[in-house]
């Protein structure tokens, strides 16, 4: 098999990419596979720290990549960042809805401020995210890509992370309703589902009993690592390549959700 003829299916030159939560540990390996499949990237996220150092790695490997800083729950920073991608760099092709939240608090426990809040930043962000880049996708002669990254829990609801599991589940339902909605204009929109990587916003869940738990419902016995995540966002990202698939959710999750008991 030709090298040309692996680049035509997963080569991303002369595209634009805008990763929502790129300044985070799995969609920040995520945009560095799209930076290295050729795509100009744009992190976007509130954490100037975090963004600099991870433009400065996906710089260092010879990609091309920016930040904009953005609220994922602002319609109006959303629009601000679409029009300020599309005056740099003249399109948008890809987008990854990867920003989220989560608690582990007690069900009796959880407060109406704690359930909107979880749920604004994992539904929310995404109906206002796809209704403002979609605009532009809808419009665009090439389509676009939407890639909203979710969960194992939104079929298997997890103990401990009762609104997150529940937010999840809507961004399921969400996801595969727009796509439905836009599947004969040009614009895939699809999940990819990882089952459980050790990042940020799950780490205050993971303790040793926990850790044991999810090594005995998961085949492969291991966390996942970001880097495993690439794969399938490429795929998804390039029409060439997904050219028929929207409203899917690609699973990376060991075996998780292959398992019972």
């Amino acid at each position: 098999m030709s090298t040309s003829y692996l680049e035509s299916l997963f080569s991303l030159k002369n595209r634009v990419a805008v990763v929502i939560g790129g300044t985070g540990e799995l969609c920040g390996a995520m945009a560095e596979g799209l930076a290295g499949a050729g795509a100009e990237v744009v992190l976007v996220g509130r954490n100037e720290t975090k963004a600099a150092a991870r433009l400065e790695k996906i710089k260092a490997a010879g990609g091309n990549a920016w930040f904009h800083p953005a609220d994922a729950t602002s319609k109006a920073d959303l629009t601000a960042l679409r029009d300020a991608v599309l005056a740099r760099s003249g399109r948008v092709d890809v987008l990854i809805n990867g920003a989220g939240v989560n608690s582990p608090t007690p069900l009796l426990e959880i407060s109406e401020d704690e359930f909107y809040h979880i749920m604004s930043a994992n539904v929310k962000g995404i109906l206002l995210s796809c209704q403002v880049f979609g605009e532009h996708m809808l419009q665009a002669p090439d389509g676009g890509s939407i890639i909203n990254v979710g969960s194992a829990s939104a079929r298997l609801p997890l103990s401990r992370v009762f609104t997150y599991s529940a937010s999840k589940a809507a961004m399921t339902n969400l996801t595969k309703n727009i796509a439905r909605e836009w599947a004969t204009q040009g614009v895939r929109v699809n999940l990819i589902v990882p089952g459980f990587f050790p990042a940020e916003q799950n780490r205050k869940v993971l303790t040793p009993d926990r850790i044991k738990t999810i090594m005995g419902h998961t085949p492969m016995n291991r966390f996942g690592e970001s880097k495993e995540l690439i794969g399938a966002t490429l795929f998804l990202a390039n029409s060439a390549a997904s050219s028929f698939v929207t409203g899917a959710e690609v699973v990376v999750d060991g075996g998780f959700q292959s398992m019972t008991i």
